[in-house]
């Protein structure tokens, strides 16, 4: 068995990359939304924090009720409990990705998690 896994993403609004990469410790999803669409539900989480990453466009977040505003390029962690929900903003859409791991989990990283 081989120690890696590749897939290539398509353009397409939604795209969850767990079963596509055999995930183990975490889901990362690719994401687009049309200018002024949203994410049509507030959410939360049981144990995942999430990490966005925009790409492209820009937009925003609802997280418990205050306004952040997004732009490619920048980077936001919501923890778990908050609630969230994403929009493009009226005239442009956003493409982002959206990392989910447990929160607390990380136990080593970069050098510190190193075989050399």
């Amino acid at each position: 068995m081989k120690n890696f896994e590749k897939t290539t993403v398509a353009e397409s609004a939604r795209v969850e990359l767990h079963d596509l990469l055999h995930l183990t410790g975490a889901e990362i999803s690719v994401n687009s939304l049309p200018a002024g669409a949203c994410v049509p539900f507030v959410h939360a989480h049981k144990q995942n924090e999430e990490i966005y990453a925009v790409l492209e466009g820009e937009g925003k977040a609802v997280i418990d009720g205050e306004t952040v505003p997004l732009a490619a390029g920048d980077w936001l962690r919501v923890a778990p409990s908050a609630k969230r929900q994403l929009f493009a903003a009226e005239k442009a859409g956003i493409k982002y990705l959206c990392i989910q791991v447990k929160a607390n989990s990380l136990e080593g990283y970069t050098a510190a998690d190193a075989l050399l």
